[in-house]
């Protein structure tokens, strides 16, 4: 069997983690598991993988917390495992750069299923960077295809992976509108079904970033009915 990337689980639940590495296992993958995010960081450094799957309801640091302090070090992809139903946990998992999230309990295939799907996206992405190490100018915003950061007035800042595919549609589509399925197709593929606000989530996030320039804090528009759009000139 081919060996597939490896993969760090983070969840209090013994069960669940050994259920999950077994399944995962016989996929070919290498599976490590910490029952808390106590040591994330430090085990991301000596055995780094190539996605997480992070747990929300933990005691003590919760996994929105563990998200937190994990994104200014890694942009690693993350999918979040959050309570059926808890849309206020996947919006602000998504707002602090989670890739992806699956609803407790599921079936381990579903989560493979994801898995698969986050982990072509970041290849693709990567493919992308290789072949392409140019830029998108646009009105003095630059984004960098290779690294994937955003510059604007000189200074560098780093984007999540979803940002970065998110802002990359619209930027190559100036002043068109798209649609949130357009948008949707562009950032998670048309095999991902994501609710309702999870594209106006990270638009709010793009804003934000955006909003300490007040020459670009304007560049997103509502374009009501439809989606958002580019604007090169505001």
């Amino acid at each position: 069997m081919e060996q597939q990337h490896p993969i760090l689980i983070v969840d209090d639940d013994s069960k669940l983690r050994d259920l999950l590495t077994q399944y995962l296992e016989g996929y070919g993958y290498t599976v490590n598991t910490l029952p808390s995010g106590e040591k994330i960081l430090e085990t991301i450094r000596t055995e780094p993988p190539a996605i997480i799957i992070l747990d929300i309801m933990m005691p003590g640091k919760d996994g929105l917390e563990v998200l937190r302090g994990l994104r200014p070090h890694s942009n690693i992809p993350v999918i979040m495992l959050t309570a059926k139903g808890e849309d206020t946990d996947r919006i602000v998992g998504l707002e602090l750069g989670a890739d992806d999230y699956i609803s407790k309990p599921f079936n381990p295939r579903e989560l493979l299923a994801r898995i698969k799907a986050v982990l072509r996206r970041a290849h693709d992405n990567g493919a992308a960077g290789e072949n392409n190490s140019g830029q998108i100018k646009i009105a003095g915003i630059v984004l960098h295809i290779a690294h994937q950061k955003l510059e604007i007035e000189g200074k560098s800042l780093e984007l999540s992976s979803t940002e970065f595919r998110l802002l990359k549609a619209l930027m190559e589509n100036p002043g068109k509108p798209l649609t949130r399925d357009d948008l949707m197709t562009s950032v998670w593929g048309k095999d991902f079904n994501a609710f309702d606000r999870s594209i106006d989530v990270h638009i709010s996030k793009l804003r934000a970033i955006l909003k300490p320039y007040p020459a670009h804090e304007s560049r997103i528009k509502t374009v009501w009915g439809t989606g958002y759009m580019f604007v090169g000139e505001v």
